[in-house]
């Protein structure tokens, strides 16, 4: 029995720095033409994606977006992000190229790539709600807390996301201590992506000044210090 497909088409301003772009992160070019129209199609897997060439298209404006379901995302995060970093000698987490920062147990991860195309890797087992509806918190953080997780992870929204998380720290009594600590490391890594470097790490101070137990300090350890790192200038 054959079965129905269906393959994202999606815009670039030059073919071949695309194909490049994209040959770095495993997908092999199975056709490609220069004429009547510039076109290529590429397969990684069972994943396949089809370009056109658009000269008019404005790369911060573009909005281009597809799902791609694979059977695992961490470890197909970390190719990724080792690729990247080898060819652009950067974590690229702002501007473009660019991808979203991976965290245990994460389900999902996005890509934006040069012509501002967002592909979204899910892994195939994701559970139903993007495994945050078993997160019951009606706090005002936790409430937030989910938010900005969508904004940032469905919509690429960092800057409303962050916005979500700053009305949301304002307030007091707004959630637990933990909460409010995952919130500040949350907002620590908006403002890293959105170029505010002593922002973000005034909010990891903000961190460590709280008073939690060892065990839940630990959870946050490596997350603060990855973004410390970031916040480091290159030599």
């Amino acid at each position: 029995m054959k079965h129905d497909a269906s393959i994202p088409l999606l815009p670039c301003v030059e073919l071949a720095p695309t194909l490049e772009f994209y040959a770095l992160l495993g997908f092999e070019v199975t056709y490609q033409q220069r004429s009547p129209n510039p076109y290529a199609a590429t397969r990684r897997g069972g994943a396949q994606v089809h370009f056109f060439g658009l000269k008019e298209l404005e790369p911060l404006k573009a909005f281009s977006s597809c799902l791609i379901i694979v059977d695992e995302v961490e470890e197909l995060h970390a190719r990724f992000l080792a690729a990247l970093r080898t060819a652009y000698g950067r974590t690229p987490i702002r501007g473009l190229p660019r991808m979203t920062r991976m965290k245990k147990g994460q389900t999902r991860f996005t890509l934006v790539d040069p012509s501002g195309n967002s592909l979204m890797f899910i892994r195939r087992d994701e559970p139903s709600g993007y495994g945050d509806d078993a997160d019951a918190s009606t706090t005002v953080l936790g409430k937030a807390l989910k938010a900005a997780r969508r904004l940032r992870d469905f919509k690429g929204d960092d800057a409303a996301a962050a916005k979500v998380l700053d009305v949301a720290l304002k307030k007091g009594g707004a959630g637990t201590t933990l909460e409010r600590a995952r919130a500040l490391a949350a907002r620590a890594e908006l403002a890293m992506v959105l170029g505010d470097t002593p922002g973000a790490l005034a909010r990891v101070r903000d961190v460590s000044a709280l008073p939690l137990p060892e065990a839940e300090r630990e959870v946050l350890r490596l997350e603060l210090e990855a973004i410390q790192r970031l916040a480091r200038p290159r030599e």
